[in-house]
């Protein structure tokens, strides 16, 4: 395979080392097996229209010329700054090819190219029983790169459907193992436990999960009816406690009050005068004057009197 770029000297010093590592990485050099399958695709062509035309070796040399650059026309392949290109020459894994433009030789080798960037699997809503047989219908998306490209090829056939397979199982099992409640208020932690266990087992094929989200979770219709009930009831209880709060500090300031008042005389008659004026203030034709408790009081004292006089 050959990659058309310039070699500077540190390059050609590190030629010999880079080929012999499993990371090979083809900087303008050509390898064995495609410059013998170049000489035969060139050759070939070249010796039969020799043979063809009785030895006409011009027409035999352009004809194999054609032949020869549309070989190579045919092998030429862009790799992208994003994309890794796995090489297989003669069905056997070769290396890992950089990004820049190459050239193959066709039928000698294959090249698969393969995207690191971050891809998506949404999972489609799907019914999950929790753990307190509460029906939901979730759905989550899983984020995940490829972390590996040799082994994106060699240890699965289609890493996209697999990861999404996997995904997919894995949330229907991780959320039947919790209650609805906890499903609802910790998504955090539902979500940390999921992205771990996919990236466990994605991990043999080259697959990094990057994050992993329930997306949306709904509740059957019956249930959101009790749960608003739930919430209702809740509020009203708040309310009743709130005001029967209010009313006992009320009555215990007024008892403070009343206690203070009975220990002097004059408070009271202030209190009474202070009464009037905010009745006159709302210019009221009948005021009613209340009777002083102090002579309710003395009621008893003079009816006794009466009766030792008689």
């Amino acid at each position: 395979m050959l990659k058309f770029s310039a070699l500077n000297s540190r390059e050609k010093q590190q030629m010999t080392l880079i080929l012999k590592s499993e990371f090979v990485d083809y900087h303008s050099v050509m390898t064995f097996g495609g410059l013998i399958g170049l000489i035969l695709f060139v050759g070939i062509p070249f010796g039969v229209t020799y043979f063809l035309t009785g030895g006409q070796v011009f027409t035999a040399a352009i004809i194999a010329a054609v032949f020869g650059i549309a070989y190579l026309l045919a092998g030429l392949r862009v790799i992208y700054q994003y994309e890794r290109g796995v090489l297989f020459r003669l069905g056997k894994y070769s290396g890992i090819v950089n990004p820049g433009l190459v050239l193959i030789f066709p039928v000698v080798e294959d090249l698969r190219k393969v995207s690191l960037r971050v891809e998506v699997a949404d999972a489609p809503p799907q019914e999950i029983i929790t753990r307190d047989n509460i029906p939901l219908n979730i759905n989550a998306v899983a984020y995940y790169k490829v972390s590996d490209p040799t082994k994106a090829i060699l240890e699965v056939d289609n890493y996209r459907a697999a990861t999404f397979q996997i995904a997919q199982t894995t949330i229907r099992s991780v959320v039947g193992q919790h209650e609805m409640d906890e499903v609802l208020t910790h998504r955090d932690k539902i979500n940390e436990q999921l992205k771990s266990i996919i990236d466990k087992e994605t991990d043999q094929w080259g697959i990094s999960i990057v994050m992993v989200e329930l997306k949306d979770v709904e509740l059957p219709q019956n249930l959101k009816r009790a749960m608003a009930k739930q919430a209702e009831a809740e509020r009203e209880r708040r309310a009743r406690v709130i005001l029967a709060t209010g009313e006992l500090e009320a009555s215990e300031k007024l008892q403070q009050a009343g206690q203070m008042v009975s220990q002097s005389g004059g408070a009271m008659q202030l209190r009474l005068l202070q009464t009037l004026q905010e009745i006159s203030v709302e210019k009221n034709s009948t005021i009613v004057f209340p009777l002083p408790i102090e002579l309710l009081n003395l009621i008893p004292d003079v009816a006794n009197r009466l009766t030792k006089g008689q």
